[in-house]
């Protein structure tokens, strides 16, 4: 048992240390562009941040306070086409992420050990999503972008480098 509490104090630890990264690499790409997924910089930081708040960690606090919920399919391309406004300001989407962020992981170290294995429903992919598969989730959601926003970065300066050539 110490072993799975040691590992869950690491995952949240990871999840406020990848914000910060996340965060600060943002700042670095900003100019950067498209990701794979044709998005800029700016798109990919609002859509971690929803995806933090409106899927992953809504998901947490739900499984953790209500009996067995059940969610909904999240479609990431029809929420940006509806809600994206290009004109937010960067700071405040990474301000807004990162404090989210800092919030879940508060409330996750104050959890009592057995919400963690609270379970949830998922409309296409089935039952038995825990507490914790959410908070995973949401972690490797928030680290998969920290890994193409860096990919985007390096390039971005590769690209300068080789203009200033």
């Amino acid at each position: 048992m110490e072993e799975l509490l040691a590992y869950r104090r690491q995952l949240v630890d990871r999840m406020e240390k990848s914000v910060e990264k996340f965060c600060a690499a943002v700042r670095a790409a900003a100019g950067a562009a498209p990701s794979g997924e044709g998005w800029n910089v700016h798109q990919l930081a609002v859509h971690t941040r929803d995806g933090d708040k409106l899927v992953y960690g809504l998901r947490v606090y739900r499984t953790a306070q209500e009996p067995n919920p059940l969610f909904e399919d999240f479609d990431q391309d029809a929420w940006m086409a509806a809600q994206y406004d290009a004109n937010e300001p960067l700071e405040h989407v990474l301000e807004d992420l990162s404090g989210s962020v800092h919030k879940l992981a508060a409330w996750l170290r104050e959890a009592p050990a057995e919400a963690w294995s609270r379970e949830s429903r998922h409309a296409v992919m089935g039952s038995g999503f825990t507490m914790q598969t959410w908070a995973e989730r949401g972690l490797a959601h928030l680290e998969g972008h920290l890994e193409e926003i860096e990919r985007a970065g390096a390039e971005s300066k590769k690209e300068k480098a080789k203009r200033k050539k």
